[in-house]
């Protein structure tokens, strides 16, 4: 069965953001989805993370577990490490754009949660995980490990990153791309308010060295949804400049534009081999990390 209602509420965000320390956070999000998983009778996710696979002709006989097969009466591989693990580089927006919140919750708040949830799955998986925090410029940054003791230490510089400056997201995509030596997987989670001219060209440099790539587009539902009905002064949080609109007046054009806008992300990642993913403040994590576990399958 699916988790039950007291499972879920944790994973919702309005909730979470009432908890403790940012590790106990994601221990709550991973833990609850895993007991989710577990209990789903819908089949297609590793939740023990077991790195066997179920043999094939002509793999290798001297790979076979064969005390897996005297309990299981079933041929089983057992993978190397290199053949399971990854090297799974988060990089969060901070720019001040991402400070906006207008349902109680705002998009750093939310992605910060949802970058240590990744942390905290990538390192039941035994993945090495890195963090490289963003605003016009590269601002924090920890290499992929999976050391004892480096999940605590990427939750700490997580925890400890405050809201930047401007945005330019393709200049540290491009600088993370380059510095990359093996290949692995980099998420991305950005409100992506910037060129996308750019943004995409910074993303398939990714893909043209080998890396699998999943773009977390994270957007408050006021941005999406524009419910604004009265005149409002709208404040650009990375400039500062200000504007008086009369939303009967542009309502209609903003939603337009901005719904072009996002089926263009979705339609060129998508044509580039990147996972793209449109993500609300209001909707609960568990759906960014099952999708994330599916891409994950099949990077391996």
């Amino acid at each position: 069965m699916p988790p039950s209602v007291r499972e879920r509420q944790f994973l919702d965000p309005a909730v979470l953001a009432r908890l403790g320390t940012l590790e106990l956070k994601a221990r709550t999000i991973v833990e609850g989805l895993l007991t989710g998983l577990h209990r789903s009778p819908f089949k297609g996710f590793s939740v023990e993370f077991a790195e066997y696979r179920q043999y094939m002709p002509g793999d290798d006989l001297s790979t076979i577990d064969w005390k897996v097969y005297a309990r299981s009466d079933r041929h089983y591989i057992k993978k190397f490490e290199a053949e399971t693990n990854l090297d799974c580089h988060l990089m969060l927006d901070v720019s001040g754009s991402m400070a906006y919140g207008g349902r109680g919750i705002t998009k750093f708040e939310y992605g910060q949660y949802l970058a240590a949830s990744l942390a905290y799955l990538m390192n039941r998986q035994r993945d090495a995980a890195g963090l490289t925090a963003f605003d016009d410029r590269i601002v924090s940054m920890l290499p992929a490990s999976a050391r004892p003791g480096h999940l605590h230490a990427l939750l700490v510089t997580l925890d400890r990153l405050r809201i930047g400056r401007s945005t330019n997201v393709s200049k540290p995509l491009h600088q993370l791309a380059d510095s990359l030596s093996k290949r692995g997987m980099v998420v991305l989670i950005s409100d992506l308010l910037d060129d996308p001219d750019r943004v995409i060209r910074g993303l398939r440099h990714f893909r043209f060295r080998g890396t699998e790539v999943v773009v977390f587009h994270l957007l408050d539902p006021d941005e999406i949804d524009f419910p604004f009905e009265r005149a409002t002064r709208f404040e650009d949080l990375e400039s500062g400049e200000e504007v008086l609109a009369v939303p009967a007046l542009v309502s209609e054009h903003y939603r337009r534009e901005f719904s072009g806008l996002l089926q263009r992300y979705k339609r060129e990642l998508g044509a580039s081999g990147i996972d793209y993913h449109l993500v609300r403040t209001d909707q609960p994590l568990e759906l960014s990390l099952m999708a994330y576990l599916s891409t994950r399958g099949r990077a391996l």
